[in-house]
């Protein structure tokens, strides 16, 4: 049986205190490290000040085996937490000749000079182990005192996340005795969290005990993810038995697992079949195509986009109907389907795609408030629509409605496969 192995992790800077900066380092250090076996405890956000940084790391080392610390390592003289760091442990500062070789080295590969200032950066507490940082001018610094791990890294997510994979998981895992933890996450679109619990309840209440089940719902998908913990050299096949019982409660809902998106997933269904697409949009402002053009090799199926925000783009270039937009008006069933089956001829495409709606925060009606939006997807079998009643928030609704348009292509290409 294996002890818990706890962290914590501590964020420096005042940036993000004020809000300027998104911590995204700790949630993505949260997630690196329970995929081997450590429970993060705590997450603490410190500004720049010496008493409450020293306070923090005091604290955690009663809490925690690991603290991870990020920020502060900069050249500056509000970069406190090295200075903190060497002050805590009782220790002096003193010039790391490698780290400063691993400096120089960069400076000249920029062919940059290597100021006095850039030169403080290879200081470090004279008990520390230095850690690489292959991406930037900062080493992150390893320390084992009073049985507790500390490892400061940059705030830089970039050299972060190169640096925890590259030098930190492996250290952790030769450190501690750690348990197997296997994840598998099976993604849905099309149904809500509460309607999809409630369709597979049966499912879930008869999970064996030590699979654990959590809902993870996000911008118009639900992610379950499975979790089992142990040494068993089944647990993978274990897991995916009970993702096949799943199946016959949500199938029509599961597109994907662990890290497909909706986006690949089309079009990895798009390039099986040697079909295309292009795509109209008005309300989306090209986020859709941003999203289908996010996946490598997408310019096998993707052949391009009109944003058609105007009337008139959507009659010149779309073949749209003065008629229609006169009677219907821009934010209809009949304008949205007219968009994909013109953009579909325009381009000599298999699938046509359009949106057309009232993102916000102004221009709604009471026949047609903010959020209202229609989406369309013309192909060979005819021109599906969907009336979408989404927030009042303009960035979710543009992210909403591509990713419910991909959505309906996704049940589209799935019923017909």
């Amino acid at each position: 049986m294996h002890n818990q192995v706890t962290a914590h992790i501590i964020t420096i800077g005042d940036e993000i205190l004020y809000g300027q900066i998104l911590d995204t380092n700790a949630q993505w250090m949260s997630q690196r490290l329970d995929e081997i076996g450590i429970k993060v405890t705590q997450r603490l956000t410190i500004g720049d000040v010496k008493s409450e940084i020293l306070e923090a790391f005091a604290y955690s080392e009663k809490k925690a085996d690991i603290v991870l610390i990020t920020g502060g390592l900069g050249p500056t003289e509000d970069d406190l937490t090295k200075p903190c760091l060497a002050e805590y442990f009782g220790v002096d500062m003193e010039t790391n000749q490698q780290a400063l070789s691993e400096i120089a080295d960069m400076f000249n590969r920029f062919k940059l000079e290597l100021t006095p200032i850039n030169r403080l950066q290879a200081s470090l507490p004279t008990n520390c182990a230095m850690i690489s940082n292959s991406l930037g001018t900062a080493p992150g610094m390893w320390f084992y005192e009073n049985n507790t791990v500390f490892v400061s890294m940059p705030g830089v997510p970039f050299e972060m996340k190169e640096m925890v994979s590259a030098h930190i998981l492996p250290k952790l895992r030769a450190q501690f005795s750690l348990p197997y933890i296997y994840h598998k996450v099976i993604r849905t679109i099309g149904i809500g969290e509460s309607w999809l619990a409630d369709k597979i309840k049966p499912w879930a209440d008869a999970l064996p005990k030590d699979i654990s089940l959590a809902y993870l719902p996000s911008l118009g998908e639900v992610k379950l993810r499975l979790t089992i913990s142990g040494k068993e050299s089944n647990q993978e096949e274990r897991v995916s038995n009970e993702i096949e019982k799943l199946k016959k409660y949500a199938d029509k809902f599961i597109y994907g697992y662990d890290n497909d998106s909706i986006e690949s997933v089309v079009g990895n269904m798009l390039a099986k079949t040697n079909k295309t697409l292009a795509t109209a949009e008005s309300c989306t402002g090209g986020y859709l195509a941003h999203m289908i053009t996010s996946v490598p090799g997408s310019s096998a199926y993707f052949k391009g986009s009109v944003i058609a925000y105007s009337n008139d783009i959507k009659i010149d270039q779309l073949g749209v109907l003065p008629e229609t937009l006169e009677t219907y008006g821009a934010v209809s069933e009949e304008t949205v389907k007219e968009m994909a089956e013109g953009i579909r001829k325009e381009f000599g495409t298999t699938y046509g795609m359009a949106t057309s709606g009232i993102a916000g925060p102004d221009g709604g009606t009471p026949e047609k408030p903010v959020g209202t939006v229609w989406i369309a997807l013309a192909g060979t079998d005819g021109t599906k629509t969907k009336l979408l009643s989404l927030a009042k928030d303009r960035l979710l609704n543009i992210q909403a409605s591509a990713k419910a348009t991909l959505a309906m292509a996704w049940q589209t290409f799935n019923q017909n496969s």
